[in-house]
Protein backbone atom coordinates (compact mmCIF):
# COMPACT_ATOMS: atom_id res chain seq x y z
CA UNK A 1 0.00 0.00 0.00
CA UNK A 2 1.35 3.24 -1.41
CA UNK A 3 1.10 5.92 2.23
CA UNK A 4 0.47 9.64 1.12
CA UNK A 5 3.46 11.32 1.58
CA UNK A 6 4.59 13.36 5.11
CA UNK A 7 6.24 16.42 6.15
CA UNK A 8 7.89 16.91 9.44
CA UNK A 9 6.90 20.50 10.67
CA UNK A 10 10.47 20.77 12.44
CA UNK A 11 11.33 21.18 8.89
CA UNK A 12 9.37 24.23 7.93
CA UNK A 13 8.76 25.94 11.27
CA UNK A 14 10.92 26.79 14.40
CA UNK A 15 10.06 25.65 17.93
CA UNK A 16 8.27 29.15 19.03
CA UNK A 17 6.02 28.64 15.32
CA UNK A 18 4.99 25.49 15.94
CA UNK A 19 4.20 25.66 19.11
CA UNK A 20 1.66 28.94 17.54
CA UNK A 21 -0.14 27.13 15.42
CA UNK A 22 -0.54 23.27 17.23
CA UNK A 23 -1.47 24.81 20.44
CA UNK A 24 -5.14 23.48 20.92
CA UNK A 25 -7.28 25.69 23.02
CA UNK A 26 -9.55 24.48 25.85
CA UNK A 27 -12.50 26.82 25.05
CA UNK A 28 -11.91 27.78 20.84
CA UNK A 29 -13.39 24.77 20.21
CA UNK A 30 -16.75 24.82 22.61
CA UNK A 31 -17.30 28.71 21.66
CA UNK A 32 -17.42 27.86 17.81
CA UNK A 33 -19.87 25.01 18.53
CA UNK A 34 -21.69 27.86 20.78
CA UNK A 35 -21.70 29.92 17.75
CA UNK A 36 -22.83 27.32 15.58
CA UNK A 37 -25.62 26.53 17.15
CA UNK A 38 -26.44 30.91 18.27
CA UNK A 39 -26.50 31.71 14.65
CA UNK A 40 -28.84 28.41 13.77
CA UNK A 41 -31.75 29.39 16.48
CA UNK A 42 -30.99 33.49 14.88
CA UNK A 43 -31.91 32.37 11.75
CA UNK A 44 -34.35 30.39 12.72
CA UNK A 45 -35.85 33.11 14.81
CA UNK A 46 -35.48 35.34 11.85
CA UNK A 47 -37.44 33.31 9.76
CA UNK A 48 -40.07 32.33 12.38
CA UNK A 49 -40.42 36.32 13.01
CA UNK A 50 -40.11 37.02 8.67
CA UNK A 51 -41.23 33.75 6.86
CA UNK A 52 -40.14 36.07 3.64
CA UNK A 53 -36.82 35.38 4.89
CA UNK A 54 -37.22 31.83 5.00
CA UNK A 55 -35.28 30.94 1.83
CA UNK A 56 -32.07 33.20 3.51
CA UNK A 57 -32.79 31.04 7.01
CA UNK A 58 -32.27 27.59 5.10
CA UNK A 59 -28.75 28.79 3.45
CA UNK A 60 -27.67 30.13 6.94
CA UNK A 61 -28.61 27.32 8.82
CA UNK A 62 -27.44 25.00 6.01
CA UNK A 63 -23.86 26.65 6.44
CA UNK A 64 -23.65 25.91 10.27
CA UNK A 65 -25.20 22.30 10.04
CA UNK A 66 -21.60 21.94 7.75
CA UNK A 67 -19.96 24.27 10.16
CA UNK A 68 -21.18 21.36 12.90
CA UNK A 69 -19.82 18.82 10.66
CA UNK A 70 -16.34 20.57 10.77
CA UNK A 71 -16.00 20.63 13.91
CA UNK A 72 -17.00 16.89 14.73
CA UNK A 73 -14.02 16.67 12.10
CA UNK A 74 -11.94 18.79 13.79
CA UNK A 75 -12.48 16.50 17.34
CA UNK A 76 -11.63 13.50 14.72
CA UNK A 77 -8.15 14.90 14.83
CA UNK A 78 -8.10 15.31 18.91
CA UNK A 79 -8.14 19.40 17.84
CA UNK A 80 -11.48 20.22 19.39
CA UNK A 81 -10.29 20.47 23.10
CA UNK A 82 -7.65 19.93 24.87
CA UNK A 83 -8.58 17.07 26.63
CA UNK A 84 -9.29 14.11 24.58
CA UNK A 85 -11.74 12.96 26.70
CA UNK A 86 -14.17 15.83 26.47
CA UNK A 87 -12.21 16.30 22.63
CA UNK A 88 -14.84 13.13 21.84
CA UNK A 89 -17.53 13.57 23.92
CA UNK A 90 -18.16 17.41 22.64
CA UNK A 91 -17.12 15.69 19.22
CA UNK A 92 -20.14 13.25 19.88
CA UNK A 93 -22.59 15.04 21.39
CA UNK A 94 -22.35 19.02 20.88
CA UNK A 95 -21.70 18.30 16.72
CA UNK A 96 -23.51 16.47 14.52
CA UNK A 97 -21.89 13.13 15.90
CA UNK A 98 -21.16 10.27 14.49
CA UNK A 99 -17.92 10.66 15.57
CA UNK A 100 -16.71 6.67 16.12
CA UNK A 101 -17.89 5.74 12.61
CA UNK A 102 -16.08 8.62 11.16
CA UNK A 103 -12.55 8.53 12.69
CA UNK A 104 -11.35 5.85 11.07
CA UNK A 105 -12.60 6.09 7.87
CA UNK A 106 -11.28 9.75 7.53
CA UNK A 107 -7.97 8.71 9.19
CA UNK A 108 -7.69 6.22 6.55
CA UNK A 109 -8.34 9.06 4.13
CA UNK A 110 -5.17 11.05 5.60
CA UNK A 111 -2.99 7.70 5.51
CA UNK A 112 -4.00 7.01 2.09
CA UNK A 113 -5.07 10.58 0.43
CA UNK A 114 -4.84 10.62 -3.41
CA UNK A 115 -3.50 6.65 -3.60
CA UNK A 116 -5.75 3.80 -4.61
CA UNK A 117 -6.84 2.87 -0.99
CA UNK A 118 -8.31 6.50 -0.18
CA UNK A 119 -12.01 5.86 0.71
CA UNK A 120 -12.68 9.09 -0.67
CA UNK A 121 -11.39 9.05 -4.07
CA UNK A 122 -14.07 7.48 -5.37
CA UNK A 123 -15.13 11.51 -4.61
CA UNK A 124 -12.40 13.11 -6.59
CA UNK A 125 -11.70 10.82 -9.36
CA UNK A 126 -14.08 11.72 -11.74
CA UNK A 127 -13.29 15.31 -12.12
CA UNK A 128 -13.62 17.15 -14.61
CA UNK A 129 -17.10 16.47 -15.59
CA UNK A 130 -19.00 18.43 -18.05
CA UNK A 131 -20.96 21.77 -16.88
CA UNK A 132 -24.02 19.76 -17.66
CA UNK A 133 -23.29 16.83 -15.45
CA UNK A 134 -22.57 18.89 -12.64
CA UNK A 135 -25.84 21.34 -12.66
CA UNK A 136 -27.67 17.52 -12.74
CA UNK A 137 -25.88 16.93 -9.30
CA UNK A 138 -26.69 20.49 -7.96
CA UNK A 139 -30.18 19.77 -8.77
CA UNK A 140 -30.62 16.50 -7.36
CA UNK A 141 -28.46 18.08 -4.11
CA UNK A 142 -30.78 21.29 -3.35
CA UNK A 143 -34.12 18.92 -4.11
CA UNK A 144 -33.41 16.51 -1.47
CA UNK A 145 -32.37 13.60 -3.97
CA UNK A 146 -28.99 13.02 -2.38
CA UNK A 147 -29.90 13.45 1.27
CA UNK A 148 -32.32 10.73 0.51
CA UNK A 149 -30.75 8.01 -0.78
CA UNK A 150 -27.58 8.81 1.36
CA UNK A 151 -30.47 8.36 4.28
CA UNK A 152 -32.76 5.73 3.00
CA UNK A 153 -30.42 3.76 0.70
CA UNK A 154 -29.16 1.53 2.94
CA UNK A 155 -32.51 0.79 4.12
CA UNK A 156 -33.74 0.31 0.63
CA UNK A 157 -31.18 -2.07 -0.17
CA UNK A 158 -31.13 -4.01 2.80
CA UNK A 159 -34.76 -4.45 1.96
CA UNK A 160 -34.00 -5.34 -1.36
CA UNK A 161 -31.18 -8.20 -0.49
CA UNK A 162 -33.60 -10.23 2.28
CA UNK A 163 -34.71 -13.54 2.16
CA UNK A 164 -37.93 -14.35 1.36
CA UNK A 165 -39.28 -15.09 4.67
CA UNK A 166 -36.95 -13.24 6.92
CA UNK A 167 -38.58 -11.04 9.52
CA UNK A 168 -38.72 -6.98 8.49
CA UNK A 169 -38.42 -6.35 12.20
CA UNK A 170 -35.29 -6.44 12.93
CA UNK A 171 -33.93 -4.76 9.57
CA UNK A 172 -36.26 -1.56 11.13
CA UNK A 173 -34.69 -2.30 14.56
CA UNK A 174 -31.52 -1.68 13.41
CA UNK A 175 -32.23 1.27 10.93
CA UNK A 176 -34.18 3.10 13.62
CA UNK A 177 -30.73 2.40 15.55
CA UNK A 178 -28.85 4.44 13.20
CA UNK A 179 -31.25 6.88 12.87
CA UNK A 180 -31.66 7.75 16.38
CA UNK A 181 -30.24 10.95 16.50
CA UNK A 182 -32.08 12.28 14.41
CA UNK A 183 -35.09 11.12 15.92
CA UNK A 184 -34.20 12.30 19.63
CA UNK A 185 -33.51 15.62 18.31
CA UNK A 186 -36.96 15.62 16.13
CA UNK A 187 -38.63 14.55 19.16
CA UNK A 188 -37.09 17.10 21.73
CA UNK A 189 -37.71 19.98 19.18
CA UNK A 190 -41.32 19.22 18.43
CA UNK A 191 -41.94 19.26 22.00
CA UNK A 192 -40.49 22.13 23.05
CA UNK A 193 -41.90 23.96 20.09
CA UNK A 194 -45.77 22.45 19.49
CA UNK A 195 -46.82 24.14 22.85
CA UNK A 196 -46.58 27.56 20.96
CA UNK A 197 -47.77 26.18 17.43
CA UNK A 198 -44.62 25.98 16.14
CA UNK A 199 -44.73 21.98 15.52
CA UNK A 200 -43.09 22.78 12.44
CA UNK A 201 -40.00 24.14 13.00
CA UNK A 202 -37.89 21.13 13.20
CA UNK A 203 -39.38 19.94 9.32
CA UNK A 204 -38.94 23.26 7.85
CA UNK A 205 -35.96 24.84 9.99
CA UNK A 206 -33.68 22.00 10.32
CA UNK A 207 -34.64 18.62 7.70
CA UNK A 208 -35.23 20.86 5.11
CA UNK A 209 -31.85 22.89 4.91
CA UNK A 210 -30.04 19.71 6.17
CA UNK A 211 -31.67 18.15 2.77
CA UNK A 212 -31.26 20.74 0.70
CA UNK A 213 -28.87 23.26 0.95
CA UNK A 214 -26.19 21.20 3.42
CA UNK A 215 -25.74 18.09 0.78
CA UNK A 216 -25.38 21.51 -2.06
CA UNK A 217 -22.27 22.76 -0.13
CA UNK A 218 -21.21 19.81 1.29
CA UNK A 219 -20.60 18.56 -2.70
CA UNK A 220 -19.04 22.23 -3.34
CA UNK A 221 -16.95 21.32 0.20
CA UNK A 222 -15.24 17.93 -1.35
CA UNK A 223 -15.19 19.46 -5.20
CA UNK A 224 -12.88 21.90 -3.95
CA UNK A 225 -10.55 19.80 -1.51
CA UNK A 226 -9.50 16.87 -3.99
CA UNK A 227 -11.24 17.30 -7.39
CA UNK A 228 -8.48 17.62 -9.96
CA UNK A 229 -6.01 16.57 -7.63
CA UNK A 230 -3.74 13.66 -9.66
CA UNK A 231 -4.12 10.25 -8.43
CA UNK A 232 -1.24 9.12 -6.90
CA UNK A 233 -0.05 12.77 -5.83
CA UNK A 234 3.11 11.88 -3.84
CA UNK A 235 3.92 15.84 -3.05
CA UNK A 236 2.76 16.61 -0.03
CA UNK A 237 1.96 20.28 -0.85
CA UNK A 238 -0.89 19.00 -4.07
CA UNK A 239 -2.36 16.47 -2.08
CA UNK A 240 -4.94 18.75 -1.36
CA UNK A 241 -6.45 22.09 -2.44
CA UNK A 242 -6.28 25.33 -0.11
CA UNK A 243 -9.68 27.66 -1.84
CA UNK A 244 -9.61 31.27 -0.54
CA UNK A 245 -13.01 32.56 0.52
CA UNK A 246 -14.32 35.49 1.19
CA UNK A 247 -17.11 36.64 3.65
CA UNK A 248 -19.96 35.55 2.02
CA UNK A 249 -18.77 32.42 0.91
CA UNK A 250 -17.47 31.71 4.74
CA UNK A 251 -20.74 32.56 6.16
CA UNK A 252 -22.67 30.03 3.24
CA UNK A 253 -20.14 27.59 2.16
CA UNK A 254 -16.84 27.41 3.77
CA UNK A 255 -17.38 27.65 7.60
CA UNK A 256 -15.13 27.40 10.59
CA UNK A 257 -12.03 27.69 8.01
CA UNK A 258 -12.84 24.58 6.07
CA UNK A 259 -10.90 26.06 2.93
CA UNK A 260 -8.05 25.16 3.94
CA UNK A 261 -7.58 22.04 3.25
CA UNK A 262 -3.75 22.03 1.85
CA UNK A 263 -2.70 22.95 5.25
CA UNK A 264 -5.35 20.54 7.31
CA UNK A 265 -3.75 17.69 4.94
CA UNK A 266 0.56 18.45 5.49
CA UNK A 267 -0.47 19.13 9.58
CA UNK A 268 -3.43 17.10 9.80
CA UNK A 269 -3.55 17.93 13.71
CA UNK A 270 -4.39 21.44 13.45
CA UNK A 271 -7.24 23.04 15.10
CA UNK A 272 -9.35 24.82 12.47
CA UNK A 273 -8.75 28.17 14.17
CA UNK A 274 -5.43 28.04 13.18
CA UNK A 275 -4.98 26.97 10.16
CA UNK A 276 -5.04 30.75 8.41
CA UNK A 277 -1.60 31.25 10.77
CA UNK A 278 -0.13 28.21 9.31
CA UNK A 279 -1.30 29.59 5.71
CA UNK A 280 0.36 33.18 6.15
CA UNK A 281 3.85 30.93 7.47
CA UNK A 282 3.57 29.18 4.79
CA UNK A 283 3.49 31.70 2.11
CA UNK A 284 5.85 34.13 4.28
CA UNK A 285 8.28 31.03 3.80
CA UNK A 286 7.84 31.13 0.06
CA UNK A 287 5.98 27.64 -0.41
CA UNK A 288 2.87 29.46 -2.02
CA UNK A 289 3.88 28.30 -5.84
CA UNK A 290 4.77 24.67 -4.25
CA UNK A 291 1.16 24.71 -3.15
CA UNK A 292 -2.75 23.76 -4.59
CA UNK A 293 -4.38 27.18 -4.06
CA UNK A 294 -7.43 28.69 -6.27
CA UNK A 295 -8.44 31.99 -5.93
CA UNK A 296 -11.96 31.35 -5.34
CA UNK A 297 -15.06 28.65 -5.36
CA UNK A 298 -16.00 29.88 -8.38
CA UNK A 299 -12.83 29.10 -10.24
CA UNK A 300 -12.93 25.55 -8.53
CA UNK A 301 -16.16 24.82 -10.15
CA UNK A 302 -14.91 26.04 -13.42
CA UNK A 303 -12.49 23.79 -12.99
CA UNK A 304 -14.72 20.85 -11.80
CA UNK A 305 -16.87 21.70 -15.02
CA UNK A 306 -13.99 22.16 -17.54
CA UNK A 307 -14.65 19.01 -19.29
CA UNK A 308 -15.74 19.30 -22.89
CA UNK A 309 -15.30 22.97 -22.52
CA UNK A 310 -13.50 24.49 -25.31
CA UNK A 311 -9.90 24.71 -24.18
CA UNK A 312 -9.98 28.64 -24.29
CA UNK A 313 -12.49 28.60 -21.96
CA UNK A 314 -11.34 26.04 -19.16
CA UNK A 315 -9.50 27.00 -16.68
CA UNK A 316 -5.44 26.79 -16.42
Amino acid sequence: MAVAPRIDPKDLFTPQEWASISNRSSWRGLALIAHAWMVILAAGTMAVIWPLTLPLAIMIIGGRQLGLAVLMHDATHGALHSHQGFNDWAGEWLTTGGLDRYRPYHLTHHKYVQQAEDPDLVLSAPFPITATSLRRKLVRDLTGQTWFKQRFGHLRSQLAARKAGEPLAPILKAELYRKRRMLIGAAVTIAVTAPFGLWWVWFVLWLLPQATWTQMITRLRNIAEHAGVAKDERDPFRCARTTYAGPLERAMVAPYWVNYHCEHHIFMHLPCYNLPRAHKLLLAKGLGPQMEIRGSYLEVLRMAASKGAPSGLAPA
